[in-house]
């Protein structure tokens, strides 16, 4: 199987780091984001990655080979002339992708200890075009999921905003974790085209297909601001 790792992003929120350096460099106990996922995959069989790149893009792709690839086979999605967010970026690297089979989707700036092969088996088991791993924990947006958890909305708990499916007061709210099983059919579904957010795509598409949650509650933390890397260095050593 292979990973999409999303590391192109100008990670605002971690300044004044990702002035002069990519977030996915961003070091937690030393070690840089960007390993510690490499890292964190191999350990459940995967050595088969694509990363797309864009902020001081030549610093990820010098680290790679600094490192030998941490002995993976790794491609490069290159962004440099635009950045795309997480469906353009998805779009971009297809030729990487779409070879008949399954594949995962992590943010670079995710640390997590989610049973990957777990949540692998369930998404083979459902067979939906997407499954998106998602934990009850706090944050600003939110995904509505029905009994079945099955997709069906998302509202932005700040402003009350939302988009729904089906009416309906009783959907489970939960965070999504940065992570997601794609099958390559997603390719053809998805119509939108240059730079925007895979999961406006998702909501979108909610309306006709099923898209299941992969409810966990493992660690998970968006190492996206300076005093969430304090956070994470409690839990992962």
């Amino acid at each position: 199987m292979k990973a999409l790792i999303f590391a192109a992003g100008k990670g605002t929120r971690l300044k004044p780091f990702t002035d002069h350096h990519p977030k996915a460099l961003a070091k937690v106990n030393d070690i840089p984001l960007l390993e510690r996922n490499i890292r964190y995959l191999k350990n459940f069989g995967i050595t088969d990655f694509v990363i797309n790149i864009h902020h001081f893009a030549n610093q990820i792709v010098d680290f790679l080979k600094q490192n030998d690839n941490f002995g993976c086979k790794i491609e490069i999605s290159d962004e440099s002339s635009e950045l795309l967010e997480t469906g353009g970026g998805l779009i971009f690297a297809r030729k990487f992708l779409d070879h008949g089979e399954d594949f995962l989707i992590m943010n670079a700036d995710i640390l997590t200890d989610i049973n990957i092969t777990d949540f692998v088996e369930y998404h083979k088991k459902i067979k939906d075009f997407a499954t998106l791993a998602v934990s009850d924990r706090e944050s600003s947006r939110k995904l509505l999921f029905n009994d079945d958890l099955v997709l069906r909305g998302w509202l932005n708990v700040q402003t009350g905003e939302q988009r729904l499916a089906e009416f309906n007061k009783g959907f489970k709210p939960l965070a999504f974790s940065g992570v997601h099983c794609i099958n390559p059919v997603i390719f053809e579904k998805i119509k939108r085209k240059g730079k925007f957010s895979v999961m406006e795509e998702y909501l979108d598409l909610m309306q006709t297909e099923p898209i299941h949650g992969y409810l966990h509650d493992r660690i998970l933390i968006d190492v996206g601001r300076p005093e969430s890397v304090t956070e994470a260095e409690k839990h992962f050593k």
